[in-house]
């Protein structure tokens, strides 16, 4: 029995093979590449947690800040007013301490 091989014969046990290699080494590459995706997936969870707790501090810092600046607005409003208030209050004291005195001076 003899065989005879041609050269398409030959071309495609080699295209075969090759094949037939490709195939191992994609399986390899997926092999090793399920752990790194596993780990990646592990660090994207870790990052959206992280992000997450970020986000959330960033929410309640603009919350603080909204809240001083309100305040410091409020009682900057009230130190304006109560200025002159104050002032009127400092003159009628200085008023009655000059009537007193003028009372006083009339007594003797």
């Amino acid at each position: 029995m003899n065989t005879t091989i041609t050269l398409g014969d030959a071309g495609m046990i080699l295209i075969g093979l090759g094949i037939i290699l490709l195939l191992f080494y994609c399986i390899l590459f997926v092999k090793n590449l399920i752990p790194s995706a596993k780990s990646l997936a592990k660090i994207l969870q870790d990052v959206e947690v992280a992000s997450g707790v970020a986000a959330e501090g960033a929410e309640e810092a603009k919350k603080i800040v909204t809240d001083v600046s309100t305040s410091v607005s409020l009682i900057s409003d009230i130190l304006k007013n109560n200025q002159s208030t104050v002032s009127a209050v400092t003159n009628l004291t200085n008023a009655l301490a000059a009537l007193k005195n003028l009372l006083i001076k009339q007594k003797k």
